[in-house]
């Protein structure tokens, strides 16, 4: 077993416990950011794979764990699966980062923190964006159950039943935890086994990747005949890729001519495939693959072709640096949304990319924006919408791009 079969995200308020569950389902703290350790807040995307057991000699949620061995009677686990989790950032200012991540999720846990009232703004935020995605598989984790009365307990719980009727999350499972003691963390991996399936997939189609971060793995100093490659990582929607194969990274890296911001697509071959730690030979949908190439290094790091899609050469959505869109928007508490304004910037976040589409017209629901970033886009792909409030970006619904 060395690929994850499914990708689940973590989605909530900052500060509610998201990286904590993270850690108790993976073992893996993936604040490791320097900025996202000084702050206490997860900053990028982070991710973490687990292999789900059951102890076939107990019963009830207690059967349930990460364990080789039973912690209830000490028996060898049987292993159920390989998952990969998706922390993404709570932080207002971050929900770029949550509607890439959105984007090569199965599943989703939002989680909510029985200490604060019910919702708070990123929840809602989170929330509203699982609904425009259309991502149905979700689990609600009520954090901080310690920190409150039993009284206190039962009212957020209420809250939160209120905050979801009428969504995708109706009928979400909710499971109290103490995510800084594993509290219930048995009760949490039995619902994810129930609630959020292995999807199936389309292996036969052609590959298709969206690039989640991307790397320059050399360290300071590195001589330069052993240094290596750009590496690029995210998840196969489809298809399956090979060592060996050649790839196309589109729209590719910026460069500039004259005073004017181009892209040219890359070309390359795969050089490594991993998953985790693991070393594969071939990749298939489902979990996070990391693809090693010989790309020079600097178009790679820090997350610098986030947002680009993978696939085989010649076979990818077109580069588009205009598009029409049919727009959907929604009324929302503190944020009437007002008519489209000429040249009125919009925050897009369609795959992994995030660009600034500026309205150039508008027909009924239906405007024609100019982006400051070019994206690769089919007819019919689903977009996540920002407008402006006041000093802040607020997620106000979603598009439908049109040929």
């Amino acid at each position: 077993m060395s690929q994850a079969e499914v990708n689940i995200g973590l989605l909530g308020h900052v500060d509610h416990g998201k990286t904590s569950i993270t850690k108790c389902l993976t073992g893996t703290w993936t604040d490791t950011h320097s900025e996202e350790v000084k702050r206490g807040i997860t900053i990028k995307l982070g991710y973490a794979d687990s292999v789900f057991r059951k102890c076939e000699g107990c019963s009830g949620p207690e059967a349930y764990t990460v364990e080789e061995k039973c912690p209830k009677c000490g028996k060898a686990t049987k292993i159920l699966r390989k998952v990969s989790f998706l922390d993404a950032p709570g932080h207002e200012t971050l929900m770029a980062t949550v509607v890439a991540a959105s984007s090569i999720m199965d599943g989703a846990i939002l989680v909510i923190a029985a200490n604060e009232e019910c919702p708070q703004p990123q929840t809602l935020e989170h929330l509203m964006l699982l609904d425009f995605i259309g991502i149905k598989h979700i689990i609600i984790v009520q954090n901080k159950i310690d920190l409150v009365t039993r009284e206190k307990a039962k009212e957020n719980y209420k809250q939160i039943t209120e905050l979801v009727k009428g969504t995708v999350a109706e009928n979400a499972p909710i499971i109290p935890v103490v995510a800084n003691f594993g509290f219930n963390i048995d009760a949490l991996i039995e619902a994810i086994e129930e609630t959020i399936k292995t999807p199936k997939r389309d292996i036969a189609a052609p590959p298709l990747m969206y690039v989640a971060r991307s790397f320059d793995i050399n360290k300071p100093g590195a001589a330069i005949e052993k240094l290596a490659g750009g590496v690029v990582g995210g998840s196969l929607i489809q298809g399956k890729l090979k060592i060996g194969d050649e790839i196309e990274v589109r729209p590719g890296s910026k460069y500039s001519e004259k005073g004017k911001d181009s892209y040219e697509p890359l070309i390359v071959r795969i050089e490594s495939l991993n998953a985790g730690s693991d070393k594969l030979q071939e990749a298939v949908p489902g979990g996070l693959i990391a693809i090693g190439t010989k790309l020079d290094p600097s178009l790679t790091k820090a997350d610098g072709l986030v947002g680009n899609l993978v696939g085989k050469t010649g076979n990818l959505p077109d580069v588009v640096s205009e598009m029409q869109l049919e727009l959907h928007f929604i009324q929302r508490v503190g944020f009437d949304n007002q008519p489209l304004k000429m040249n009125e910037p919009l925050v897009l976040g369609l795959g992994t990319s995030t660009t600034v589409g500026f309205v150039e017209k508008m027909k009924k629901n239906v405007a024609q924006l100019k982006l400051k970033r070019p994206v690769c886009a089919s007819p019919g792909t689903k977009v996540a919408v920002s407008r402006r409030v006041g000093q802040r970006w607020r997620l106000s619904g979603y598009g439908i791009t049109k040929a």
